[in-house]
């Protein structure tokens, strides 16, 4: 697959679940409810305990998905991350040489940033989106006012976002927006509630169709 592919598929979901959980059982729990409610993109991310080994077994087990890495903060990190069949990388913030590993393995890069000079960095760096983090900081205008400046930049902006709230996010630009801590319920995953966290789950990808 392209990287090309690789966004198209990102942007086709609108919603792209970021995963941060406190074990390897419980993001595979986690991910176990939301591919039933129907993701096929997710995104761990590296504070989560064993995170790449987690990346690797998503990568063999659920084909028919792209699995990506999230808060990569080095280079070092990036490689592993490719190696255990990443389909894209995600920064908090700009980080050099991350888009580059990623384009010459044919994966995509998501670039964080805030502020205009950020994108503008993400952009020089070969940023195929750039994730607008945090998000809850400036809400949608913030991602409006990024959009007018940067016409025709893929924008995923994230952090802080619930079901309701992204409606507005795409009104105002975004390609596709990340959820995390209330995308998945956790109090729910916790007593093994499955039909619980499906619903929630479902609720985020009906608001990005």
């Amino acid at each position: 697959m392209t990287r090309e592919a690789i966004v198209a598929r990102l942007s086709a979901q609108r919603v792209l679940p970021v995963l941060r959980l406190a074990d390897a059982e419980q993001t595979l729990d986690a991910v176990d409810c939301l591919h039933e409610a129907g993701f096929r993109v997710f995104e761990i991310t590296m504070t989560t305990p064993g995170a790449q080994a987690i990346v690797g077994r998503l990568v063999r087990e659920r084909p028919d998905s792209l699995v990506g890495a999230g808060t990569i903060v080095d280079v070092a990190g990036a490689e592993s991350c490719l190696a255990q069949g990443a389909a894209f990388l995600v920064t908090p913030y700009p980080v050099r040489g991350v888009a580059a590993l990623c384009h010459a393995a044919r994966r995509a890069a998501l670039i964080g940033a805030f502020t205009p000079a950020e994108v503008a960095a993400a952009m020089d760096e070969g940023a195929d989106v750039v994730k607008v983090f945090p998000a809850s900081t400036g809400g949608p205008a913030h991602v409006a006012a990024l959009g007018s400046i940067f016409p025709g930049v893929r924008l995923c902006p994230t952090g802080g976002i619930d079901n309701t709230q992204i409606a507005a996010y795409l009104k105002a630009g975004a390609a596709m927006v990340g959820a995390g801590s209330r995308l998945v319920d956790r109090d729910a995953l916790a007593r093994a509630d499955r039909a619980a966290v499906v619903t929630t789950a479902r609720r985020y990808l009906q608001q990005g169709a």
